[in-house]
């Protein structure tokens, strides 16, 4: 091995305690070499990165690669949460005791590095100045090139950030190693993956992956799993898997900002990217903070609810990103941006990308295009080039694109204010085909948070089983819970009851269908005349009509102009389905009864809603 001391010297890594983290896990591993990163490292590592085929040119200044089949996602039933203190396990968290995983964790890195380079990546979660400066700071150890290059899209990257912590011991210790990945059992009984955030110690133990979540260590993991705890332990924020976004009212100067949790494909993304429609263009600008962690605190001077994204970048799913879906995303990866994209299409001849969606048809040409396992699509049956069966994809439906906050055209010179922004709604939203209104309104903290916890998007055959029937996900935390959702919903009421001026809540839903089939609200840029209206409700402006489930506009409160919607169509969408209503109310009570000791607060929005039901 090189000499770690005079590496850590050249790099001017000069804290003790991430000089000990580092020299520990690279005698651990075995990495033959380690060398520090810093965002200044980008071009070198891209160079080297081409030179070593582990990534290939997709444009100008674009770039491609592919992951080893199996390993394409977040695998859900090998993520665990591990501490000390049995009391943490929760319905959703795969708890197991920290003395079981770490030594486990230990056991399987042991030597997984031998030949390769460690990469030392410091980084930081938060801009500098933040009043959650404290729990922002990591270092990610990793055996893989491209994960270097992706962390530094996605977080501020460089030693600095933790050679000047006010604490140089506080900072979350990251390990990653990939692992054979090929001979590690993926999906069978003999899987030898683990992602363990070790979540009292503040240390997160990754291996069997060089894929997203499981590799990009500061986002998940630390960004959501272990920003939670820390949040809860210390008393002091949320750590949220919740959209930001800013809307500027250019006729009156003022600006509002909306976070909140979507589900897996409910739109969370496209809403956070979102335009205004053209209607509305000229007085209406959207702002994009962030797509997919938002850190929520009340600042101790004002009393005022803030958020901030915490990431410098965005993971975002390409499939069915287009012009109509997402324009903006599209912008944020063109030439020029320097985004890596993984698992799509890829074209040998015209190194250029491609996923279903893109374009409303496949390219006609054939030629040099291969799949997301790297075969060539003209080497298929005639019959299967262009199928459209979901086995004759060309690009995984978990095929993403990572490119930097700086990159996306609309993205809100607010984005790394330290300080974060003032938060006027907190809103949720699952696919629902025809229980949920448009947009139902709350103005009580509990029914706020008894929504959020409430949360889900309709289930499939292959999901859970029912369809119709709703996957519960918790504020859209279902995969991150890191300690009991008892204990969170009590952390939610405390953080924000602590806030001099409440946000409104809401819950929205864009994915109404009729009895064929069709979706009746148009959606994408559509989506903020609904927002509007919430911020009209807030300050006054408008009164809507009050249901057992929450406050519903009235038609004409909408600024529909310049939309072409049937009457029909918007009475179906400002309805309230009683009876499905009742059905889901059942539902909700066995979904809230797993999780012991949830606020009684929350127990009695739950026995509001069911009385005003009974009542209608």
């Amino acid at each position: 091995m090189t000499d770690i001391e005079q590496t850590l010297d050249a790099a001017g890594v000069h804290n003790p305690h991430a000089r000990e983290f580092i020299q520990h896990w690279a005698g651990i591993t075995g990495a033959a070499n380690v060398e520090v990163v810093s965002a200044e490292d980008d071009d070198r590592l891209i160079e080297e990165s081409l030179a070593a085929g582990e990534i290939v040119p997709a444009g100008e200044d674009l770039y491609y690669s592919r992951s080893y089949y199996k390993d394409t996602a977040r695998t859900e039933e090998r993520t665990v949460v591990a501490t000390n203190d049995p009391a943490d396990k929760g319905a959703y968290n795969n708890w197991r005791p920290a003395e079981e995983m770490k030594p486990l964790l230990t056991e399987r890195m042991r030597g997984a590095s031998e030949g390769k380079t460690m990469y030392v990546i410091p980084y930081l979660m938060a801009p500098w100045g933040s009043p959650l400066e404290d729990f922002a700071a990591g270092i990610e150890l990793t055996d893989h090139r491209t994960v270097a290059l992706h962390m530094i899209r996605m977080a501020r990257v460089g030693p600095q950030y933790i050679e000047g912590l006010t604490n140089p011991d506080r900072f979350v210790r990251a390990v990653h190693v990939t692992g054979d990945l090929e001979n590690l059992g993926q999906g069978t009984p003999e899987d030898q993956r683990y992602f363990v955030t070790v979540a009292d110690e503040r240390t997160i133990l990754h291996y069997g992956s060089s894929y997203g979540g499981n590799a990009l260590l500061g986002k998940i993991a630390h960004g959501l799993r272990q920003a939670s705890y820390d949040g809860w332990a210390s008393g002091k924020f949320l750590s949220e898997q919740f959209m930001l976004i800013g809307i500027r009212d250019k006729e009156t100067g003022r600006k509002y900002h909306i976070c909140g949790g979507f589900p897996s494909a409910s739109g969370k993304t496209n809403l956070a990217m979102m335009l205004a429609p053209d209607a509305l263009g000229e007085r209406y600008y959207v702002e994009f903070f962030g797509d997919d962690i938002a850190w929520i605190w009340v600042d101790e001077a004002t009393g005022e609810l803030r958020a901030m994204n915490p990431e410098y970048g965005v993971f975002g799913v390409a499939r069915d990103t287009n012009e109509t879906s997402n324009p903006t995303a599209l912008e944020a990866v063109g030439p020029g941006t320097r985004t890596l994209f993984t698992n799509v299409a890829y074209n040998d001849i015209k190194q250029e990308v491609w996923w279903e969606g893109r374009t409303p048809h496949y390219p006609e040409d054939v030629a040099g295009w291969r799949d997301w396992k790297g075969n060539l699509i003209s080497e298929r049956p005639v019959e299967r080039q262009r199928s459209s069966a979901k086995e004759d994809a060309w690009a995984h439906p978990n095929s993403r694109f990572t490119t930097t906050l700086a990159n996306v055209p609309n993205a809100s010179p607010d984005f790394a204010d330290p300080a974060g922004v003032k938060i006027d709604a907190v809103i949720f939203g699952g696919r629902c085909s025809d229980r949920e209104p448009l947009i139902r309104a709350l103005r009580d903290l509990p029914d706020g948070v008894y929504d959020g916890l409430t949360l889900g998007a309709e289930a499939t055959f292959a999901a859970e089983g029912k369809e119709g029937q709703l996957r519960y996900d918790p504020m859209s935390m279902r995969p991150f819970m890191s300690y009991s959702e008892g204990a969170y919903g009590a952390h939610w009421l405390k953080v924000l009851g602590a806030a001099k001026e409440m946000p409104i809540f809401a819950h929205v839903n864009w994915f109404q269908r009729d009895k064929n089939g069709r979706f009746i609200w148009p959606g994408y840029r559509e989506n903020l005349r609904p927002l509007l209206w919430l911020l009209d409700l807030k300050e006054g402006r408008v009164e809507g009509v009050q249901t057992p489930i929450g406050i519903l506009p009235k038609a004409e409160e909408l600024r529909l102009e310049g939309l072409d919607i049937a009457e029909a169509d918007l009475t179906k969408l400002l309805e309230v389905d009683v009876p499905r209503w009742k059905q889901e109310i059942a539902l909700r009570e066995e979904h809230l009864a797993a999780f012991p000791g949830l606020p009684e607060e929350i127990w009695e929005a739950h026995r509001r809603t069911a009385s005003a039901l009974d009542e209608a």
